[in-house]
């Protein structure tokens, strides 16, 4: 129960003495305000001297039982035949308030001076709330704390449903001539402190239809109730898993980015709000780069360093849920002041889609920021130039890219001072050069590197390379498998049979991409060049000569995924299509370190032709555009063709690597013949590979897909695979390519399966 104040011993009141903690301080303003109360019933009871309501009990609230809620409170409320008791219990109450009202402010001085928190107080200071607006809040927190006040209300709305205090009580409460009331009506106005920053809810009386503001009730909001209490670092329950408070502590050496550049934004900051009030601007950081570039790292850097908490918030997860996203985005702002916070929205390119919808929201964002947030960082992936966006507020953007590899190197090793335990075979080089990851990615990839290991063998957790290259694999981008068929490898340097110089060809295409750490690192000819420093590669000749076979086995020794293209399918007829396709693809690998292998090249690649038509002009476009994204590609980029005499030397010229697949002849045909079958298939020992290879004239290609159709021959007949399957699987392959082929002169050992 609320105590009440002794006003027969106003000296008793220690009006010098600050308040010890916020409680003590509402504890008098609530004495404050059943004095209020007080003082309002007697002016009702003057207003209706007789009480025609005794026979309506139980269905309203009579005089007798308020006096006993308010029993606390001193008075001659049994005195009703004299007016004069009226008169002096009036000015009872009145010279009670005032001594009340005195001691308060005093105390809050006193409590001011000495640096005590009081919430009502520092909510006045933030939103720069009037002494009216004030006790509008502990008009409005009263049934919050005690039920009593519900129906005290009630009966002095005289209708027991009116529990919550409406306008009109407040301002009856509170005021005492027209004007004031007629003042007092600002209080609630759309722009007014309590309105604007949602420390009230106001509702209307009927549901059906609305009614005059007299009329509607107010609430006070759940967060301003737990903010008064004294729950200030508890954020407001419907920025449940849409925001969070977090008070940051993160030291320099985890943050990639360079001392200069945390040095001139901490410095910036500090000078830039040392300026007066009213020279002060907002100031918003757009911290933009791939995933786990240390944005959100150097953001609470800047704020651990600068003593000050952050609210951190995911876009995507505030779009298209409840409350709506301007409803949601104003209680962050708010609550960055309550906490007195900066604020950090984390993917802020989900608010940069071209919609009308999108518009209104960044509209909405930038209200929010000039009403709350002085220090504001958005994060986002892609490069954002707004123009007039945000007025005079101050924005500087900052892009983050993905390390080099000797900055990758050291990041491996920075991440790996943790409690991780490697195997002797872990090569942290090759892994910086073949995968382009951040800070971020290589935390995650050794995270999962090590469950790897603890779910191999639990009794010995030692991180081995295979582990980290499966790990590596797993943290990049898959949305590359939309756009492009992803290729399980399955094919080693045993599987393919060429000439010397193709292998060296091959094996060399390898080893840029083992090596290219020590090259393009530690020698430093990554900063020689600005682009180019991926690795094209031209595979050219007939189809099934084993380019796709090589481009399997080159991502199965350098552990990369590898993505299957088919350029028939991304060249488009309609103009400006193709273009699209491919810049999609391209963009997706940035991220995926992944090998991009795009077959039928002839689609595209055909020799460049004088410009007759619009066709002609765009087709050139086409291929110009591929070579410049092939360029900006620091992965490894694979193309296949069948007609290399047609391919147009400037693009030729853009290759690194160009190997000739050529049509085997004889010697190259038996050695495919030796290897195509598996060890495990039951060959009959009287087959004779040589004769096949000197009278089947065919690619590897098909005489694979000979040895598999004559597998199944063998399966369907007598378990073991004959010259007789043999025969009917090259009969069958011939057909199948609408070509004869002369049986006459082949002689066969035992009977042919027809």
């Amino acid at each position: 129960m609320l105590t009440g104040v002794a006003v027969n011993n106003p000296d008793s009141i220690d009006n010098k003495r600050a308040y010890s903690n916020s409680w003590e301080h509402l504890c008098d303003e609530l004495k404050r305000l059943d004095l209020l109360i007080r003082l309002r019933m007697l002016k009702q009871r003057n207003a209706h001297p007789d009480n025609p309501l005794e026979q309506f009990k139980g269905l309203v609230m009579s005089e007798q039982e308020i006096a006993g809620l308010l029993s606390d409170v001193p008075g001659p409320l049994d005195d009703e035949n004299h007016s004069e008791s009226h008169v002096l219990e009036s000015r009872m109450i009145i010279e009670s308030l005032n001594q009340l009202e005195t001691t308060i402010n005093e105390r809050r001085g006193e409590s001011l001076k000495e640096a005590i928190y009081l919430s009502l107080q520092y909510l006045s200071q933030l939103f720069h709330i009037t002494p009216f607006e004030e006790q509008c809040l502990i008009i409005c927190l009263a049934p919050e704390l005690d039920r009593k006040y519900e129906k005290i209300y009630a009966y002095l709305q005289d209708d027991i449903t009116r529990k919550k205090p409406s306008v009109d009580l407040v301002i009856s409460l509170l005021c005492g001539t027209a004007q004031e009331k007629l003042e007092a009506r600002l209080a609630f106005d759309s722009q007014a402190p309590l309105v604007k920053y949602r420390l009230l809810q106001i509702t209307d009386y009927s549901q059906d239809s609305p009614t005059t503001l007299l009329s509607r009730f107010i609430k006070l909001d759940d967060r301003i109730t737990n903010f008064l209490l004294g729950l200030r670092q508890t954020t407001d329950a419907r920025l449940e898993a849409k925001a969070s408070l977090v008070s940051p502590k993160i030291k320099s050496d985890q943050v990639i980015v360079s001392e200069d550049v945390r040095g001139g934004i901490r410095s910036f900051i500090n000078s830039h709000f040392k300026v007066t009030d009213s020279e002060k601007q907002n100031v918003i950081f757009y911290f933009y780069g791939p995933y786990g570039s240390g944005r959100r790292s150097l953001t609470e850097n800047v704020c651990s360093d600068l003593g000050i908490p952050l609210i951190i918030a995911d876009v995507e997860k505030m779009l298209g849920g409840q409350p709506p996203f301007e409803e949601i985005i104003w209680l962050i702002g708010r609550e960055t002041v309550l906490q007195r916070a900066a604020l950090c929205l984390q993917n802020f390119d989900y608010l940069l889609a071209d919609s009308d919808k999108h518009q209104v929201y960044l509209k909405s964002l930038l209200d929010v920021i000039k009403t709350f947030s002085r220090l504001t960082f958005l994060l986002g992936n892609h490069v954002w130039k707004p123009r007039g966006f945000f007025g005079k507020d101050i924005l500087i953007d900052l892009e983050f890219e993905v390390p080099d590899e000797r900055q990758r190197k050291r990041l491996w090793e920075i991440c790996l001072k943790e409690h991780y335990y490697l195997s002797d075979d872990v090569d942290l080089s090759e892994l910086a050069g073949k995968f382009r990851f951040t800070a971020g990615q290589i935390q995650d990839a050794l995270f999962a590197a090590q469950n790897l290991s603890r779910w191999r063998s639990p009794e010995n957790a030692e991180i081995t390379m295979a582990d980290l290259y499966s790990a590596c694999r797993g943290q990049c981008n898959q949305k590359l498998s939309v756009l492009a068929r992803k290729v399980n490898p399955k094919y080693t340097w045993d599987d393919i049979v060429l000439p010397s110089d193709q292998m060296d060809q091959l094996r060399e295409i390898c080893n840029q991409a083992k090596y290219r750490h020590i090259v393009y690192g530690r020698w430093g000819f990554d900063r020689k060049l600005s682009l180019g420093k991926g690795l094209n590669a031209l595979f050219s000749g007939p189809s099934g000569t084993g380019k796709t076979m090589a481009a399997e086995i080159i991502s199965n020794d350098l552990h990369l995924d590898l993505y299957k293209i088919d350029l028939s399918q991304v060249v488009s007829k309609y103009i400006g299509e193709t273009e699209k396709n491919l810049d999609k693809i391209f963009t997706e690998a940035q991220t995926s370190n992944a090998i991009l292998f795009f077959d039928e090249a002839d689609a595209l690649f055909g020799k460049r032709s004088e410009v007759k038509d619009a066709h002609d002009r765009y087709a050139n476009i086409e291929i110009g555009y591929l070579l410049q994204k092939m360029e900006e590609y620091d992965g490894m980029t694979m193309l296949a063709t069948n007609l290399r005499q047609n391919m147009d030397e400037a693009f030729v010229r853009r290759m690194h690597v160009i190997v000739e697949f050529p049509f085997p002849d004889e010697e190259y045909r038996l050695r495919i013949w030796e290897v195509v079958f598996p060890a495990e298939a039951p060959l009959d020992r009287d087959i004779d590979f040589g004769r096949f290879a000197r009278e089947v004239k065919l690619p590897g290609g098909n005489i694979k897909n000979i040895a598999l159709t004559a597998a199944f021959y063998a399966a369907e007949d007598s378990g073991i695979i004959r010259m007789a399957h043999i025969m009917r699987a090259v009969r069958q392959e011939y057909r199948k390519l609408g070509r004869i082929w002369n049986e006459a002169e082949w002689s066969t050992k035992g009977k042919l399966v027809s």
